[in-house]
């Protein structure tokens, strides 16, 4: 059989493996931070309207600009982060990696470089091969946060056209500071992208980068629906930044890239705003107890301002990994030597982790 690299594949994809966490059965699934909770019911009877409202209009092409939709996602982050956002300023597509990718594909491409901080989400790099675009990894400290003068140094040393800063970041879990990102947007002569897809988790305090928006044309706030949402199979994310960046992604978007589907769905889950977020405070209180609970079995973590935490040290990750695995655990290992990742789910589900947890470290042992 013909595999991928004996076809005329661009060089920079050659060896590749495609983006994926692993999908294999398990009692508990806290490997792709998942909001677990299921939808309400009265948003489950609306949107069942809304889409066979949908429906009936399938055989004609749908809002090619998604008009309605970035005017209701606009009004939903002038209410939660106090910023003024018009629709002008809002952009959606399917899921906030498709957001991504239009960026790369009209700031990246060809002889153009993006830069983001590693350990940070893996797509980042993905997508900028995808569009053609050189990656390079900028600089965290031991403990994964960010130095703002080393990193400011390095964006002007390398002078990239995209540079990314994920907050909170994932996998490490932490919010990155706003006097930070001013600092990035400042030594950055292209575009600066904040990934803010678990924004809604943050801690107390925790402000969003949509409030440094005013005055600054090439910064991008990106977003999604997948997380405090619950709409992961929606696949919709969005971004707020200046007019101006919205004109020219529509330059690279495809044609009527959201279905009539996506957008009605859409616009009723932000219709029931109130209802979805009401699960936002059960996670953040799982993802607190896992915290807590973590010094006792003689494991650290990382602070988070996500749905997930980042917990170890191991002496043997992959190991602990499938030790957990085997007792229908299922969680994530990142990459990291020593770390592992684990989503917050329900009480049952974090009761089940923890459990399984201690028996791991009990057989394996812990902290290194």
């Amino acid at each position: 059989m013909t595999g991928p690299d004996e076809l005329p594949l661009r060089p920079e994809l050659r060896g590749r493996s495609p983006y994926g966490a692993p999908q294999v059965p398990a009692a508990y699934r806290l490997n792709t931070n998942e909001n677990p909770h299921p939808l309400p019911a009265e948003l489950l009877a609306d949107l069942g309207a809304a889409l066979g409202h949908a429906a009936l209009e399938l055989n004609r092409y749908p809002d090619r600009d998604a008009v309605a939709l970035r005017t209701d996602l606009a009004g939903y982050l002038s209410r939660t982060s106090g910023e003024a956002v018009t629709p002008q300023q809002v952009w959606a597509a399917n899921g906030s990696n498709e957001v991504l990718q239009q960026i790369l594909q009209a700031f990246g491409g060809g002889g153009r470089t993006a830069l983001g901080f590693t350990p940070s989400y893996s797509m980042h790099p993905i997508i900028s091969a995808g569009t053609g675009t050189a990656w390079v990894d900028g600089h965290r400290r031991g403990d994964f946060t960010i130095d703002a003068a080393a990193a400011a140094a390095q964006v002007r040393e390398v002078r990239p056209d995209v540079v990314f800063v994920t907050s909170p970041n994932n996998p490490t879990g932490t919010a990155v500071a706003l006097e930070t990102i001013e600092q990035l947007y400042s030594a950055t002569a292209g575009v600066l992208v904040v990934d803010e897809a678990y924004t809604e988790f943050a801690r107390a305090g925790t402000r969003s980068a949509l409030t440094l928006l005013p005055g600054r044309p090439r910064l991008i706030v990106s977003r999604t629906m997948s997380k405090a949402f619950g709409m992961a199979g929606l696949r919709l994310g969005y971004l707020a930044a200046d007019a101006a960046v919205v004109d020219a992604l529509q330059l690279v978007r495809l044609p009527y890239h959201l279905s009539s589907l996506t957008q009605a769905a859409a616009r009723m889950a932000l219709a029931h705003t109130d209802a979805l977020l009401a699960t936002v405070d059960e996670v953040k209180a799982q993802r607190d107890r896992i915290v807590e609970a973590l010094p006792a079995l003689g494991l650290t973590s990382v602070p988070s301002d996500a749905n997930f935490v980042l917990f170890g040290h191991f002496a043997d990750a992959p190991a602990a990994w499938r030790a957990l695995l085997d007792r229908g655990v299922l969680v994530r290992d990142v990459g990291l030597p020593g770390w592992l990742r684990v989503t917050a789910g329900t009480a049952t589900e974090t009761d089940a982790f923890l459990t399984a947890l201690a028996a791991v470290v009990a057989e394996h042992g812990g902290r290194t």
